[in-house]
């Protein structure tokens, strides 16, 4: 009901700046104990070794640097991930770079991984007082070129492996140049390789296993699912995250905002994600779990992409338009 309030004085505002303002606004109410304490103890599902008090988490690029951890914990999610971060502070691309796009119930950015860099959000994750599962989202540089890409996730994965529940690898994002060439099946059989090896010699080390979790493309052909799942497959990694924001304008088209570069995510992804997830669960046969992401606006979207072949969802442009009561309508009815 707040949220319903506030949207239209959010709405009025620069997009980047109503995503701060309302992150902050959350923290205040959190540490304020507006929301009590919430309880997410709903259809508990065990998946990668993890068990999820319930099948509904927050995904990666709403709290980038893991400032909102507690604050976000106090909406219910069964899981919340963080990032995407990188070894190095960047400042992203030049703003603006959040656009909504209102009548279609969609968001388009160019963000560019911004965060302060991997470091800095270790600290605040130790820092924090949220228990349950939470997702770490790594990435590389902008200025790293992709054949020395590895050594930035190899770098992340090193520094964030003692405070994740699982990590997940982006290769997927379009707002970082050449990051989506990482998922051409040589690259990406090399980097899972390595950073599989390099998880091994980490759970002896910290004598946990942590799971890895790749995230990719909607813009993906079946014959790129269908290599990308036998990578990942081969190189043991626990779960696919389907899918990232996507290049293409369906459902968009002439609206304000729809010729921006980056990114498009929300309502018009919907169908397409979810036609990844059901390609993706096919090429898997129930090898790896889904979270599928991507378009989620209602407790009846959450259900297509179950349907689909997902195990979790997670949510974010649904969380602008909708807020929190989202996260309760799919809960009701999963």
């Amino acid at each position: 009901m707040l949220y319903r309030l506030m949207r239209p004085l959010l709405f009025r505002l620069e997009a980047e700046t109503a995503h701060h303002l309302t992150l902050e606004s959350l923290k205040h109410a959190q540490r304020l104990n507006i929301f009590g304490h919430a309880q997410p103890m709903s259809s508990p599902i065990e998946l990668m070794g993890l068990q999820f008090p319930n099948r509904v988490g927050l995904a990666a690029g709403l709290d980038k640097n893991g400032e909102y951890i507690d604050a976000l914990a106090a909406l219910g999610f069964g899981f919340i991930e963080i990032g995407t971060v990188t070894p190095r502070p960047q400042p992203g691309n030049p703003k603006p770079r959040l656009f909504r796009i209102p009548e279609a119930n969609a968001l388009i950015n160019r963000m560019g991984f911004n965060n302060n860099g991997v470091d800095a959000l270790v600290a605040r994750v130790k820092r924090a007082k949220y228990n349950g599962i939470l997702g770490i989202n790594i990435g590389k540089n902008f200025d790293t070129p992709n054949d020395r890409a590895a050594d930035d996730y190899l770098e992340c994965l090193r520094k964030v492996y003692a405070q994740a529940s699982y990590v997940a690898i982006n290769i997927s994002s379009p707002n970082t140049q050449g990051l989506r060439e990482l998922q051409e099946a040589d690259a990406f059989n090399a980097l899972l390789a390595s950073l599989s090896e390099e998880r091994e010699k980490l759970a002896d080390a910290h004598g946990k296993r942590v799971p890895l979790a790749v995230k990719i493309a909607p813009d993906l052909e079946p014959t790129q699912i269908r290599e990308l799942a036998t990578a990942a497959i081969t190189h043991r990694i626990d779960a696919v995250i389907a899918t990232n924001t996507t290049v293409t304008r369906d459902g968009v088209a002439n609206m304000r905002h729809a010729n921006e570069s980056g990114g498009l995510s929300g309502a018009p992804l919907c169908e397409k994600s979810n036609d990844i997830v059901r390609e993706l669960a096919g090429a898997l046969r129930g090898s790896l779990p889904i979270i599928g992401v991507g378009g989620i606006q209602s407790g009846a979207d959450a259900r297509k992409k179950f349907a689909a072949g997902a195990s979790l969802v997670q949510l974010y442009t649904g969380l602008v338009y909708r807020g929190p009561r989202l996260i309760d309508e799919i809960l009701a009815g999963s």
